[in-house]
């Protein structure tokens, strides 16, 4: 039941976002556009709810000869391509705002596991496991909030699933709560390679496998 109803929040908290919102994304538009060369917004092919791909929409944080279609965590020096406004963008996560206009669309919810680059077969599979590819993809979601880029793959499918087992109204207000207080910590952001990550990596892995 909470499905159905789900999907109405979703749509009307985010046509309300932009009527209250447009003056900050217009001023967000206008400074990409001074501050480096290439287009406003940033789009790349994810993987949403069934495992059929859709467009996410973000503002681009990064200079236009960035790798495409590779995680930020994954690049050996990121701090080059990621642009000056763009650091300021992603350490808010004001480049996620767009995204509102996925939730319009239909492609995607406000609570829900992140919408997976559709080149990476590990992390699909993993949800699988858990039944997270069966639900919308999110703006935020538990593992979002339990340590984003600093989870390893498998840690971040059983939290995508401990969120499918246990999404409702409240967890969903929960989640949101823990959102703005881990953007207001700038908490969980990695940027750079993975195998920068091991140690964190391995201490979140002992943390399930208890």
């Amino acid at each position: 039941m909470y499905v159905y109803l789900k999907k109405f929040i979703d749509f009307t908290a985010a046509l309300l976002s932009l009527l209250l919102l447009w003056p900050i994304i217009l001023l967000i538009a206008l400074i990409i556009k001074i501050d480096s060369k290439g287009p406003v917004l940033f789009k790349q092919k994810r993987v949403g709810i069934g495992k059929k791909t859709f467009y996410i929409y973000k503002f681009r944080t990064m200079r236009v000869d960035t790798p495409k279609d590779m995680p930020t965590h994954m690049l050996e020096d990121p701090y080059y391509f990621i642009t000056r406004v763009g650091k300021f963008l992603r350490k808010s996560s004001l480049d996620e705002l767009p995204q509102l206009f996925n939730i319009i669309k239909g492609e995607m919810s406000i609570v829900g596991p992140r919408p997976a680059l559709w080149n990476q077969k590990d992390l699909i599979n993993e949800r699988d496991k858990h039944g997270a590819n069966d639900i919308y993809p999110g703006l935020t979601g538990w593992a979002q909030i339990n340590g984003r880029d600093e989870l390893p793959i498998k840690v971040k499918a059983v939290l995508d699933g401990e969120y499918v087992e246990k999404m409702s109204f409240s967890f969903d207000c929960l989640c949101i709560i823990k959102t703005l207080t881990s953007i207001f910590k700038g908490s969980g952001i990695v940027e750079g390679s993975y195998e920068k990550q091991d140690n964190k990596q391995q201490v979140h892995m002992k943390k399930v496998e208890k």
